[in-house]
């Protein structure tokens, strides 16, 4: 038995394509986004309110004062909230982050593309901030997360000397049917996609070697505190 445990403790770690450890085949967490998806969204037809008090708006970042406290924390929650009246909205967004994942997860990594994947959900309701028109208007939905991916997949197939025309078109249809169809919010796609390319260039472009893993996290660290300025750019900017 101790020979075993030797043998594993000085077996070498396999890394992902990007570096991170591989655990597996699975994509775990793309899985698992996609079940607390699910069940977030069963939750929300059975228990009144809970949509209102977890979708994100720009107002409920800055807070109304004797109105509305500040609760920056639906910049997030929002990305695991789907319209009730559209089955078709969890729909897309479950398959499209699906089909993405199966591919952007194992070349990242787990802990990598989980945090890619919350990141560019954050990044997508920053968008939402600094460019709806409205402040009061809530958004909900995994949509700006899962441009994100897409971003994350251009860079990640431009990184691998892939093909990236039907990625573009993909990215040019679904951004032309955010203006075109109504009560999508581009905005959240723009931010979302944005940033989800900043943090996979951050991922596929730091050099491998001893200090690859601690940059690329300093770089994800950079883009969320890049965030965090926007939003208090942001909510200086709104007109409450």
């Amino acid at each position: 038995m101790d020979c075993v445990r030797e043998q594993a403790a000085n077996a070498p770690v396999r890394r992902t394509a990007f570096g991170g450890i591989v655990r597996g085949t699975r994509p775990v967490v793309t899985y698992t986004v996609i079940g607390l998806c699910l069940v977030v969204f069963l939750l929300q037809l059975v228990i009144p309110g809970l949509t209102r008090s977890l979708l994100y708006a720009p107002v409920f970042t800055a807070g109304l004062e004797g109105a509305i406290p500040a609760q920056p924390w639906r910049m997030l929650t929002a990305a695991f909230l789907h319209s009730q009246g559209s089955f078709l909205h969890i729909a897309f967004n479950m398959y499209a982050l699906y089909i993405l994942g199966k591919v952007l997860e194992p070349a990242m990594g787990r802990s990598r593309f989980a945090a890619l994947y919350l990141i560019a959900a954050v990044g997508g309701s920053v968008g939402v901030l600094l460019l709806s028109p409205n402040p009061l208007q809530g958004v909900v939905g995994a949509s700006g997360a899962v441009f994100g991916l897409f971003g994350a997949l251009f860079i990640v197939q431009r990184k691998r000397g892939g093909d990236v025309k039907q990625i573009v078109v993909l990215i040019i249809i679904n951004a032309v049917l955010g203006f075109v169809v109504p009560g999508i919010a581009w905005e959240a796609h723009l931010g979302g996609l944005v940033t989800g390319a900043a943090c996979a260039a951050i991922i596929a472009y730091v050099p491998h070697g001893k200090r690859q893993a601690r940059l690329q996290w300093l770089g994800l660290a950079g883009v969320v505190v890049l965030l965090g300025l926007l939003t208090v750019a942001g909510v200086r900017l709104l007109p409450l």
